[in-house]
């Protein structure tokens, strides 16, 4: 996938989660895009990491200091 579909991709994984707005800034899709290589098993699990971290921290939108955060977290294991 390029960027845009990866971005598709997330809102779309959030839809059927019953999310309409704006989850993910388009630093953290970039991000998650970036070191996924827009694969999507790897944008899921970086995804999710990603929206972990956001939680854990309290914010309101995975930005991309979450989305670093999951790519450490990826990558630890």
């Amino acid at each position: 996938m390029d960027t845009a579909e990866t971005a598709t991709y997330i809102q779309q994984h959030l839809a059927l989660a019953g999310r309409k707005d704006t989850l993910f800034s388009d630093d953290a899709i970039a991000l998650t895009h970036q070191t996924g290589r827009g694969l999507p098993r790897a944008v899921n699990n970086l995804a999710l990491q990603a929206l972990t971290a956001a939680f854990a921290d309290k914010k309101s939108v995975v930005d991309e200091r979450s989305a670093a955060a999951a790519v450490t977290d990826l990558a630890a294991d």
